[in-house]
């Protein structure tokens, strides 16, 4: 099963894996916790390249993020699930769509094109969308990277992007408030993966 987690800056995405990895280790689920960009060696030069670098060409932004998303697929978690096990991965596809599309302005469509083509088809089983204002996710940062750095117009888009995106798919996005304490958003997003699981 492969589960994504998407949502503005701060919305403690991070967090909420560690909880829920605590409890499916605690169920004896073997599963994986990984990120993009920033998954294995390659993942980290380009996330090295993309949050710390400065004046990156929108368009090189986008390849940087396929490139790593391209690797990341086919050596981590293609086959983290051919093993069995439940994938929890810190943003996926859906993030370029939002970050580079709805919030850039690139080609929302063509950016899905390039995505299918980085990925061999593979999509998330469920992906859980922590929302919460642009504000208040930006008020929880202490250390802000390129993206961080970004005017409020442009989380604020970012945060549009996610919930019409959501929309389009319903049966496979949960959105689950964020602003609430983090338990509260664990407890969420467990019921959700329990219920996608069938347990």
């Amino acid at each position: 099963m492969f589960v994504t987690f998407e949502g503005p800056e701060g919305a403690g995405k991070s967090s909420v894996i560690r909880n829920l990895s605590e409890r499916l280790d605690a169920q004896g689920v073997r599963h994986l916790c990984t990120r993009e960009p920033g998954a294995g060696t390659f993942g980290k030069a380009v996330r090295s390249l993309l949050l710390e670098g400065e004046g990156i060409e929108p368009r090189a932004e986008v390849f940087l993020f396929l490139a790593d998303r391209s690797e990341h697929i086919s050596h981590i978690v293609r086959p983290a699930l051919d093993r069995g096990e439940v994938v929890l991965c810190d943003r996926h596809a859906d993030s370029t769509v939002v970050y580079q599309g709805h919030a850039r302005g690139f080609d929302v469509e063509l950016l899905r094109q390039w995505n299918q083509f980085a990925t061999g088809g593979l999509r998330p089983d469920l992906t859980l969308l922590l929302d919460l204002p642009a504000e208040i996710g930006l008020a929880r940062l202490t250390n802000k990277d390129r993206l961080d750095a970004e005017p409020l117009e442009f989380h604020q888009r970012v945060r549009q992007g996610f919930l019409k995106e959501a929309g389009l798919e319903p049966d496979r996005w949960r959105t689950v408030d964020a602003s609430r304490p983090l338990e509260e958003v664990a407890e969420a997003c467990w019921q959700a993966i329990s219920h996608s699981m069938g347990r």
